[in-house]
């Protein structure tokens, strides 16, 4: 992918060939934590930072299953556009919700907007039927 490899070319990726096993714990792992966002009860802190969770996992796997890794969270938020043909609209929700999640991590701000978090995790369920709909990795 073009822009995928200009993100190489100026440091913000690095190829790295798929990994099967890899992948699919990435979306094992996504899904549990939406259907644990999703527990009636939780706090809204602990459901966002469980549907942030799955998103993060979630576009990270789409990341990997085209053959980039990037150490950096928004990056792979950012990559949606390219890897899963996300529009630009909802990567902006899950710019918010990366935002959000700096906050709560490194500032201690607990406030969670509801209708954010509801957004989120549409756009994460979005996100697993998009993944789940790549073609299957070849191990080795």
């Amino acid at each position: 992918m073009k822009e995928l490899d200009n993100l190489v070319k100026i440091n913000k990726l690095r190829k790295e060939l798929a990994n099967a096993t890899e992948f699919a714990g990435m979306l094992r792992a996504a899904e549990a934590k939406l259907n644990d966002a999703c527990i009636q009860g939780l706090s809204l802190d602990s459901q966002f930072s469980l549907a942030y969770g799955a998103a993060h996992a979630l576009s990270l796997a789409a990341l990997r299953w085209h053959g980039y890794r990037s150490d950096n969270r928004y990056m792979v938020f950012q990559c949606l556009v390219h890897t899963l043909g996300l529009s630009s609209a909802k990567w902006r929700v899950l710019d918010k919700c990366h935002n959000q999640r700096n906050l709560t991590e490194y500032e201690g701000h607990l406030e969670v907007n509801p209708q954010l978090l509801k957004e989120l995790i549409v756009i994460t369920q979005e996100l697993v039927d998009l993944v789940k709909n790549l073609p299957p990795l070849q191990e080795g």
